[in-house]
C-alpha cells in the first residue's frame, strides 16, 4: 500500500528535476565578448577538451540559479550598490528538447568591488516552456574572476566599451581642450587692450 502511495510522488520529484537534469550535462559551448577582448573568447562544452573550465565559470557566476531558480534564492532583484566596472557579456549555448539550441545571455562584471557580480536578463526561454528566473548574482568569493582572467580577460579592468564607468578620459579631454580655448580668449582680451604705439 505504501509503495503505491509513494509512486505518484516519484512522478512529480522527476517531473521537477527533469529540466535540472538537463542542464547537469552542461552547455554545448559558451562565448566571452567586452572590452579589452580582440576576439571573442569561446568556451568548450562538457565533454569536450577543457570543457569543465566552462561548468566552473557557470556555478561561479550564479547562472544555474539565474536560470532555474534556487531554495534558498541568493539572486537579488536590484542592482548591488558599488562600481560595477566594465561590463562582459557570457552566451550559454544550450541544448533543448527534439535537437533545438537556446542562448541564455549573462552579464558579469569581474572587476566589481568587493567582488564579481553577474546579472541575467528574466524571462529568457528555453527548454521550450521555461524562462530563466533572471536578477543579480554577488559571488562570495574572487574564484570567478581568477577563472575568466585564466579563460583570456585582461589581469586589471579594461577602460571604455562598457557603459558602467564614468568616462574620464572624455572628461579629461575636453577639460583641456576648454582649457586652450579660455587661454585663447584671454590672450584676445590682452591683446585689444594693449595701448597702440604713437607714429
Amino acid at each position: 500500500m505504501k509503495r503505491v502511495a509513494l509512486i505518484p510522488f516519484a512522478i512529480v520529484l522527476l517531473s521537477a528535476l527533469s529540466p535540472a537534469a538537463a542542464l547537469a550535462k552542461g552547455a554545448s559551448q559558451a562565448e566571452i565578448i567586452g572590452p579589452g577582448l580582440a576576439d571573442p573568447i569561446v568556451l568548450a562544452g562538457e565533454g569536450q577538451p577543457g570543457g569543465e573550465r566552462l561548468m566552473r565559470i557557470a556555478e561561479a557566476a550564479g547562472f544555474f540559479p539565474a536560470t532555474f531558480g534556487q531554495s534558498p534564492d541568493p539572486m537579488l532583484d536590484t542592482r548591488p550598490s558599488g562600481s560595477l566596472g566594465p561590463r562582459y557579456r557570457i552566451t550559454y549555448l544550450m541544448p533543448g528538447p527534439d535537437n533545438e539550441l537556446n542562448e541564455i545571455r549573462q552579464d558579469v562584471y569581474p572587476y566589481a568591488e568587493p567582488t564579481t557580480v553577474s546579472y541575467t536578463p528574466p524571462k529568457q526561454p528555453f527548454f521550450g516552456t521555461e524562462q530563466t528566473r533572471g536578477g543579480w548574482y554577488v559571488a562570495p568569493t574572487s574564484f570567478l574572476k581568477d577563472a575568466l582572467v585564466q579563460a583570456g580577460l585582461p589581469e586589471n579592468a579594461a577602460t571604455g566599451g562598457n557603459g558602467s564607468t564614468f568616462p574620464w578620459m572624455v572628461v579629461g579631454s575636453l577639460a583641456a581642450i576648454a582649457g586652450v580655448l579660455l587661454l585663447g580668449a584671454v590672450a584676445v582680451v590682452v591683446i585689444r587692450r594693449r595701448p597702440q604705439a604713437v607714429t
